[in-house]
């Protein structure tokens, strides 16, 4: 299965930082504590005190979950450039592994918000024409990310298809 999802040619993958777990972290669960608690509140409010409770032992539960799966998301996440392609491959219960031909790329950009700059990090957007796979590099640090996008919009002009 590993050589499937194995990194092209005599590359390896530069694999994203620490930073993007924290932040998964950080967004599940406050996503999971805001649902628990307005539930929990709702079900108080119509007189289920035990359903109240019920509902946020399991909210609180995702969010123990998804705290603990956000290291194993992050460690997912890597990428390669290639001589004429860049490789992503990411997932933890289904793993992808995605070629993006440079010579296809026609938007490459850099995106954060809010929570992203506090942390940091950034995430880097390839568009194609009729591209419907997830290709983003996230998790990278402002300074790579500009750097990986400078460099793939360089790549993108060199091996232009014609489009």
């Amino acid at each position: 299965m590993d050589a499937a999802f194995a990194a092209p040619g005599d590359t390896s993958w530069t694999r994203v930082p620490a930073a993007l777990a924290w932040y998964r972290r950080l967004v599940t669960a406050a996503g999971c504590l805001a649902v628990g608690a307005a539930g929990a509140l709702l079900l108080l409010l119509w007189g289920q005190t035990v359903s109240a409770a019920v509902w946020g032992a399991l909210s609180v539960g995702a969010a123990a979950v998804l705290w603990s799966l956000a290291g194993r998301f992050q460690r997912s996440w890597g990428y390669a450039e290639g001589p004429a392609e860049l490789y992503l491959t990411f997932g933890v219960l289904v793993r992808q592994l995605v070629v993006v031909p440079y010579g296809r790329m026609q938007v490459v950009d850099v995106t954060t918000d809010l929570l992203e700059q506090a942390l940091g990090i950034a995430t880097v957007r390839v568009r194609t024409a009729a591209s419907t796979a997830d290709t983003r590099v996230v998790g990278l640090p402002l300074a790579d990310a500009v750097r990986l996008r400078d460099r793939l919009a360089a790549r993108s002009e060199t091996f232009s298809t014609g489009l």
